[in-house]
């Protein structure tokens, strides 16, 4: 395995760049390898995580099972113990290393319903963004799934209950519609932002990327951020730039700027702080998509191996969205398509105390014995007939935080998902949940079988329906908001995604939509980083015209990790 690659740098001494981008996720590959189309832009991108390159399940289309039990691929984080979520503790993982969570997920690429982007600020609305996302998907390439028995059942039994075939789930009208869902693949390739966009640009003289580097604060020039400090394998280092685009994600933005001195005055102050721009909003207005799996028996198995068909439909008729908006979306989930793995990889952080979770050995015995009990002839015929559909919530009127534990870098943040917050989700989920029922009910899932193992028989009213949902709510990861975009009190970020008073930096990542899509987030993250680009170089292009002298060119070579 090639884990070095020679990479251009600044002369020596310098460490000078114009933008450096804290994060190699979904926005921040593309977002980097855009930047560097322009050979006068000298770009570095720092990624807390490894390269792609150095986990081959995260390059193909088939490995996203086995991406998601890798340790080394996901930050490992829980939500505090709520009564909300059943008094205990909820997974909040996110993918880190080149690609982010695009490197890790079921590679759903949905860019969102129009009306989701009509609760965006202006500029970013529905006709806005059409351009771009095409522009995206000529890389990217997604593709959709053939049809098997098993799919086709699925669709006549949503036609049978009030769904509409979806033709094509991108064009924008997400109301009462189930179909085959786009995925960022193409043949035997994942076709992650890394894969698709940073990959190819690794080559250029001008973009130096460095994984295992993690960004500990931002470096400041009176109220101008000029730089990052950071620790590259054990080292500490500093870099200079124009500008910082933090792509760092939901979860780690909110943290890294209010660690930096940015964010609200009284948590600062309260962790030692100085405190360099007093902004209330940085991460406040955190949402997610909770979801939870009623689980159905067939007589038969089921013959396809992903997830992928995509539903949206109004639940709760009650609420207040627009007519016709969709507030709840619906996957249908074959068993053999991941449950092993899914099993592997959250089962032990449900039923370990945190102290014994914490003792690595334990959990991993644990998950070694999950495997090799999915290995037995028996589990595998069980779970080869065995389906579930997923109610995700789409439209959550719950926000949660990202707080901080400590001003200490190493020390991770507090995070409160907010679910059921709104009493008005919970009461949404209920709905959802009883048109899953119906969904299973209707002639063609009985034909195919559609025994309910969970929640079960007994779970008929809808006090007994909440209490299963609590007892078994799971994050979608779809972390978004937590710096939002626009010009109200909690806005972190302006319509090009500068953030509020403080020059040289932006934002550039799920963490500044202000409502989140019905649909997944990588798509939308896609569009941020592509257009964040666009807006760096704009903005940098007028001085860069006006200026006599060329910067410094790219010069001394130096050994860094494959990217």
């Amino acid at each position: 395995m090639n884990r070095a690659r020679v990479s251009s740098i600044p002369p020596a001494g310098a460490r000078h760049f114009d933008v450096i981008v804290v994060g190699g996720g979904s926005a921040g590959c593309i977002l980097a390898a855009e930047l560097s189309r322009d050979p006068g832009t000298r770009v570095l991108l720092l990624e807390h995580g490894d390269s792609a390159t150095e986990h081959p399940e995260t390059l193909t289309a088939d490995g996203y099972k086995d991406a998601f039990i890798n340790p080394a691929l996901m930050h490992d984080r829980f939500s505090g113990v709520d009564p909300r979520w059943g008094d205990r503790r909820v997974f909040q993982g996110s993918g880190r290393g080149l690609g982010g969570g695009g490197s890790i997920n079921g590679m759903v690429y949905t860019r969102g319903a129009e009306q989701d982007y009509a609760e965006w600020p202006e500029g970013w609305r529905w006709d806005d963004v059409q351009e771009p996302f095409e522009a995206l998907e000529d890389v990217i390439r997604p593709h959709r799934r053939a049809p098997t028995e098993f799919t086709e059942a699925c669709i006549e039994a949503a036609e049978q209950s009030g769904f509409r075939r979806g033709e094509d789930l991108n064009d924008g009208d997400l109301s009462g519609v189930l179909g085959y869902e786009w995925m960022s693949y193409e043949g035997q390739e994942r076709r992650s932002s890394f894969t698709a966009f940073l990959r190819p640009a690794l080559s250029r003289s001008n973009l130096v990327v460095k994984t295992r580097a993690s960004v500990s604060t931002l470096l400041f020039d009176d109220a101008r951020v000029s730089g990052v400090a950071y620790v590259h394998d054990g080292e500490a280092k500093t870099a200079s730039a124009r500008e910082v685009v933090l792509c760092a994600g939901a979860l780690e933005t909110p943290a890294l700027l209010k660690r930096s001195g940015i964010g609200p005055r009284e948590e600062l102050a309260r962790h030692g702080i100085k405190v360099r721009r007093d902004l209330p909003g940085v991460g406040e207005n955190l949402h997610d998509h909770p979801n939870v799996t009623l689980f159905f028996r067939g007589r038969r198995d089921v013959d396809c191996n992903y997830p992928q068909l995509y539903g949206f439909h109004r639940a709760n008729e009650r609420s207040d969205l627009p007519a016709g908006q969709s507030d709840t979306c619906y996957v249908f989930y074959p068993a053999r398509s991941s449950l092993r793995e899914g099993m592997m990889r959250l089962l032990p952080g449900i039923v370990l105390p945190e102290s014994l979770y914490e003792k690595e050995a334990i959990p991993s015995a644990m998950r070694s014995g999950i495997g090799a009990l999915f290995g037995t002839g028996q589990m595998k015929r069980f779970v080869e007939r065995l389906y579930g559909i997923v109610v995700i919530l789409g439209k959550p009127k719950s926000r949660g935080r990202v707080t901080l534990r400590s001003a200490d870098p190493s020390d991770p943040a507090v995070i409160d998902p907010g679910y059921f917050q709104d009493e008005e989700d919970l009461v949404t989920m209920v709905h959802g949940v009883k048109r899953a029922r119906a969904l299973a009910k209707t002639q063609a899932l009985q034909s195919w079988g559609n025994t309910e193992l969970f929640p079960g028989l007994t779970a008929k009213s809808d006090r007994a329906i909440e209490d299963y949902i609590r007892k078994n709510v799971m994050t979608t990861y779809h972390y978004a908001g937590s710096c939002k975009m626009g010009d109200d009190e909690l806005a972190v970020v302006d319509t090009r995604l500068r953030v509020h008073g403080v020059a040289g930096l932006r934002v550039a990542d799920s963490s500044v939509i202000p409502v989140t899509p019905v649909s997944a987030m990588n798509a939308p993250s896609m569009l941020i980083g592509y257009r964040a680009a666009r807006f760096v170089l704009e903005d940098m292009r007028a001085p860069r015209a006006a200026s006599l002298e060329r910067p410094a060119e790219v010069a001394e070579q130096r050994t860094t990790h494959d990217a």
